[in-house]
This record gives structure tokens, C-alpha cells and sequence, in this order.
């Protein structure tokens, strides 16, 4: 019984021939074939082209399933909808939260609703952030179309 032990090395005589059986690999397991030109097989296997099964004609897809386009009308009727769901939040918040407070702005003084008062805040910080936005974009489309770089 030989000794399972890999430090010790026995070359195989070259007059036992090649071996038949009982590789599972090349003689060196770190051995890989795409670095090595020599190992590849000698030719690749064919690979048929196209579908195996013939199809029917008339029942070819024009467009795949998953690559349809979006439309702008698509894209459109998804924002109106979230829009409509956003709108409907909104009103449920106004309509909760329905206290009165006082508000003091310079010398304006009144009373609102809370949920008014909170959304009047909420617009007059949007258009703080979206008035500056919407002209750094209109700047840099002036500029791409000028094809100057900012």
C-alpha cells in the first residue's frame, strides 16, 4: 500500500508508457487550459446557430418581451399616478391635522390650519431648491448646445 503522502515524489518511469486511466486532469492540477495553448482541445465543438427547434413562421416575436421600449406616454400616465396617490396623502394630512395655529410672518399675522401651514412651508421650500435647479439646468443645456464646458 503506498502512502498518501504528496511531499514525497515518484516520477512514473517513462517505460510504463502513458497513462489510460485514473486521471481525472493533467498531471498538474494547477494546470489550467485557457492560459495554457497547449492544453485546448485540437477543435471546438459546434455549437449550432440559432433556435434547435424550427419555428413556425408568422409566430416570431417582433419585439422581446424584455426589452420593450417606454413610451413618453407610458412614462407619462406613471407620474400622473403618482402624482394623484402623493395629492391624495396630502389631502389626508390636511384634513387630520386640521388645529388652528398661529402664524407671524413679518407684520402678516393669521391663523391656519396645521396641515396647511405645513404644506405652504413645504412648497416655499421646494421652489428654494427648484428655482436655482431648473436654471443650473437651462445654464448647462445652453452651454451643451454651445458646446462649451462649465
Amino acid at each position: 500500500m503506498m502512502s498518501e503522502d504528496r511531499t514525497r515524489a515518484t516520477a512514473r518511469p517513462a517505460s510504463h508508457g502513458p497513462r489510460t486511466h485514473g486521471s481525472a486532469g493533467p498531471q498538474d492540477p494547477r494546470a489550467d487550459p485557457a492560459t495554457r495553448p497547449t492544453m485546448r482541445p485540437a477543435a471546438e465543438p459546434a455549437v449550432p446557430e440559432g433556435p434547435t427547434v424550427p419555428t413556425p413562421t408568422g409566430w416570431e416575436d417582433p419585439q422581446p418581451r424584455d426589452k420593450l421600449a417606454h413610451s413618453r406616454t407610458g412614462v407619462l400616465w406613471t407620474g400622473l399616478i403618482l402624482s394623484a396617490l402623493v395629492l391624495l396623502l396630502l389631502l389626508v394630512f390636511i384634513l387630520q391635522n386640521d388645529a388652528p395655529i398661529q402664524i407671524n410672518f413679518f407684520a402678516a399675522s393669521g391663523t391656519l390650519p396645521t396641515g396647511v401651514a405645513l404644506l405652504l412651508a413645504a412648497i416655499a421650500g421646494l421652489l428654494l431648491v427648484a428655482i436655482p435647479g431648473g436654471l443650473r439646468i437651462l445654464q448647462l443645456r445652453r452651454a451643451a448646445r454651445r458646446g462649451r464646458r462649465l
